[in-house]
């Protein structure tokens, strides 16, 4: 078995998990209806008693929480504990409406440090290393939730945060980073910028990176290793959950191991809501087990995902996920066909000539929607002829027709003029259809 940093618990007997999660349930359940009113009410009105709850499948039977919900009560209408037992405050970034704020008792951040610790143990992390974040830290949850975890390990820990990319290679070399955290996009951003500095990436001492907090490729991953000489995990986490720590990707890197002990998985249809068998894609929803300030039942993340069932080859006997495809509101519908960002991603990195700084315009002309993917070819292909040029263009709508089921158009544009993303979550997606209606 590889190391886990929680071995009781990462390789628990199901049998056993599956009591620890019912009495964890039946606590939170008790908890969100005496001091929460929203639960309350909900719990009253689809005549619910928590005490009743026997089984984890009754859970079932609750009805959803989404962030409407959770922006409807803003700041602190959902938390658990008076407010003087909050020692921490986040927030999610508001941009679509009222930022969440989510709060944590000083347990929750034991126990989040803890879970982030088990996402960098199984990722390959250790006492020795040393972590350079490079996300933002601040009210986003993940360069102070990958800091806490990191400490827990005993890792020496750069908090490095987002931006400054030549200062970022130059930490990089003085303190001889092992092991670097960011989002995807800026860990080629980076990529980018040591090519531009030229520095060769072997002279480094990077072994492993942890990358998420975005939609990314297989593909993507393999660009990631390659021009940065290092494995590449995946790993999910939200705010309104706790943030980073939620799941993560051993080294056998075939799905995120959850924390089940903390936190229950269901996968349902996105337009239905119902239960989905394992295996299948759908939205994913998570009930916290252990959240004291800010617990979640039934939140609806809005993520696209589906449930491994079958046992990891690492030893862990927590379920998985599957990559983060794309998320219900970022699912694309041009001309009756439902298309994510992430699948064209994925089908750039296939081809050579491109690379993944893309952005997609949508746009309406009489009733039929037209797409325009903008591409950065890379600087070999920039200096080649105009027919090569037009071959890949070919080649490309070619593709995207026989795999997405319908036509995109393609347009190569100056490398590096499309807009990077240095921390958070990349807008790749300009709708006209939208601004037009």
């Amino acid at each position: 078995m590889r190391e886990c940093f929680e071995p009781r618990y990462e390789a628990m007997d199901r049998a056993e998990l599956a009591q620890v999660q019912l009495e964890r349930l039946q606590e939170t359940l008790a908890r969100v209806a005496r001091n929460v009113p929203l639960y309350r009410k909900r719990f009253a009105e689809h005549d619910i008693d928590p005490e009743t709850f026997a089984d984890v499948a009754d859970l079932r039977r609750l009805p959803f929480t989404t962030k409407a919900d959770l922006r409807e009560a803003y700041p602190y209408g959902l938390f658990a504990v008076p407010l003087r037992d909050v020692v921490r405050l986040h927030a999610s970034s508001g941009t679509s409406g009222k930022p969440v704020v989510a709060g944590y008792t000083r347990n929750d951040v034991k126990t989040w440090s803890r879970l982030v610790a088990r996402v960098l143990v199984a990722a390959g992390a250790g006492r020795d290393d040393v972590v350079q974040i490079a996300l933002g830290y601040g009210l986003f949850t993940g360069g102070i939730g990958f800091h806490y975890g990191a400490e827990t390990v005993g890792a020496a820990v750069i908090p490095a945060s987002s931006g400054g990319t030549r200062r970022q290679v130059a930490i990089m070399q003085d303190y001889r980073t092992t092991v670097f955290v960011a989002t995807p996009s800026y860990a080629l951003h980076l990529a980018e910028t040591l090519d531009a500095m030229d520095v060769n990436v072997n002279s480094l001492s990077l072994r492993y990176g942890l990358f998420g907090a975005e939609i990314w490729s297989e593909a993507m991953r393999g660009a990631i290793e390659d021009r940065l000489k290092l494995t590449a995990t995946d790993n999910y986490g939200l705010s309104e959950i706790m943030g980073p720590g939620v799941a993560g990707e051993c080294l056998e890197r075939a799905g995120m191991h959850v924390s089940e002990d903390h936190f229950l998985i269901e996968v349902v249809d996105p337009a239905t809501g119902e239960v989905l068998p394992d295996g299948e894609e759908g939205e994913l929803v998570i009930t916290t087990l252990t959240k004291e300030a800010f617990p979640m039942i039934r939140y609806r993340t809005g993520d696209i995902t589906r449930i491994i069932p079958e046992p990891c080859p690492c030893g862990r006997t927590l379920r998985r996920i599957a990559r983060i495809v794309g998320r219900c509101d970022d699912m694309l519908i041009i001309r009756g066909v439902n298309v994510f960002p992430s699948r064209i991603e994925g089908l750039l990195l296939e081809i050579e000539g491109t690379t993944p700084n893309y952005r997609i315009v949508l746009d309406r002309k009489g009733a039929l929607d037209e797409a325009l993917v903008e591409v950065e070819p890379t600087e070999e292909l920039l200096f080649d002829r105009v027919s090569e040029h037009q071959a890949l263009l070919d080649k490309l709508e070619r593709r995207f027709a026989s795999e997405l089921g319908v036509g995109l158009t393609v347009r190569l544009v100056e490398p590096g003029s499309l807009a990077r993303s240095l921390e958070g979550k990349t807008i790749r997606v300009l709708d006209r259809r939208k601004l037009a209606g």
